[in-house]
């Protein structure tokens, strides 16, 4: 006879089977796993020094192998499985959620690694059949992962975890330039026990000193500052993500500050250009800072406005709105203009480059809005390329 099964409402559980000593970013695999259950509602997390309950659901996972996030969410929410993932031809079991009657037999089946020991009450998944590829917080379309946790192999599982951590659909030089030195540099502070917010506020102090710079006239000095700034503001949010630091006051800081102080370091390099022997015309540079500054506005009201429709980023529509984002007229873009017409002498031609580049960029969203409604109304549906 089966097992009778645990209702919704029964508490549930996290066990972890096994022991493993290797460590990823700082963290030890309980502690990893402690956090990836405490986001997915599990406050109780177990392991084998302590015995099974009795009692409700009990979500498992081989404390050898190392989940991608993306896993955690399905795998609670799914009960009644055993999942398994191809190894050296084999299926080998390495995750289950089971009522707490067959728990003891599941954890066998994972410990054995042999998926025809499993309970006869629960269904043998493949990963691929648990988990879905699209990851809409970060915009793309990517497999997740389950692997196994092996000292030699630490390099390589500490790659594949950053790669996917990160945005697929971003600007050129965050997807481009920033992954190489970004994983190294995530390595480092995630070793030193540094947190995210600490790694955001080094970055808002840069801010501040950016913008004075710029606003000095020195642009090579400003820029250096800038440039770092930039770079971190892609360590942090990896770092929040491997380590699973992720909180809510996180985000909005990290955000805000990403929203806010663009505008602001535009305005200083225009303000800062008589100083370096470049001015425009007082009534010429007011209309190129308006320009810049109403069109980020209305180009961030826009990507809201699609965002609030639609549910998704404007940027993940369809793939020309992909392809646009990585030279649309964001910061990096921008930054990567202002740096050439520096290097070049003429910070002032780069000013102007970015307001026009920033006209062409609203008037593309706006368009995209428009064309996106008009599909809804004719099909009812409108859904990311990526999805």
């Amino acid at each position: 006879m089966a097992p009778a099964t645990a209702p919704d409402t029964a508490p549930v559980t996290a066990f972890v089977v096994g022991n493993c000593d290797v460590d990823l970013w700082g963290l030890s695999p309980r502690e990893r796993f402690r956090r990836s259950f405490s986001r997915a509602g599990i406050v109780t997390v177990l392991g084998d020094d302590i015995p099974l309950p009795d009692a409700g659901r009990v979500v498992m996972v081989r404390a050898d192998f190392v989940f991608d996030n993306a896993v955690i969410g399905p795998l609670v929410a799914r009960p009644n499985i055993i999942v398994t993932v191809e190894l050296d031809g084999h299926n080998v079991p390495v995750a289950a959620n089971v009522d707490a009657a067959v728990a003891a037999d599941a954890a066998a089946c994972l410990r054995g690694g042999l998926v025809d020991s499993a309970p006869h009450s629960v269904t043998v998944l493949g990963l691929d059949q648990l988990a879905p590829a699209y990851d809409e917080a970060l915009r793309k379309r990517e497999n997740p992962y389950v692997m196994r946790l092996e000292p030699g192999a630490l390099h390589t599982i500490e790659k594949r975890m950053f790669q996917g951590s990160y945005k697929g659909v971003t600007d050129f030089v965050t997807k481009w330039f920033w992954p190489v030195p970004a994983f190294w540099a995530t390595k480092y502070v995630a070793r030193l026990g540094l947190t995210p917010n600490v790694v955001t506020t080094i970055g808002l102090v840069l801010v501040f000193a950016a913008y004075f710079l710029f606003e000095s006239g020195l642009y090579g000095t400003g820029l250096a500052a800038g440039w770092v700034m930039t770079f971190l503001d892609t360590v942090d949010g990896k770092l929040a993500r491997l380590t699973l630091t992720s909180s809510k006051f996180g985000n909005l800081y990290d955000h805000g500050i990403d929203l806010i102080h663009p505008p602001f370091w535009y305005v200083a390099w225009g303000l800062g250009l008589a100083a370096y022997g470049t001015p425009l015309a007082d009534g010429y540079l007011t209309v190129v800072l308006w320009v810049i500054v109403a069109g980020y506005i209305l180009g961030r009201v826009v990507e809201g406005i699609f965002m609030r429709m639609f549910n998704m980023h404007i940027h993940v529509w369809q793939r020309v709105d992909s392809v646009f984002r990585l030279f649309t007229a964001r910061r990096n873009p921008n930054m990567v203009v202002l740096t050439l017409s520096a290097v070049l002498g003429r910070p002032d031609v780069g000013l102007i480059a970015i307001a026009g580049w920033t006209v062409v960029g609203t008037l593309f969203h706006t368009v995209r809005l428009g064309m996106a409604v008009g599909v809804r109304r004719r099909h009812g549906a409108v859904a990311s390329w990526l999805a």
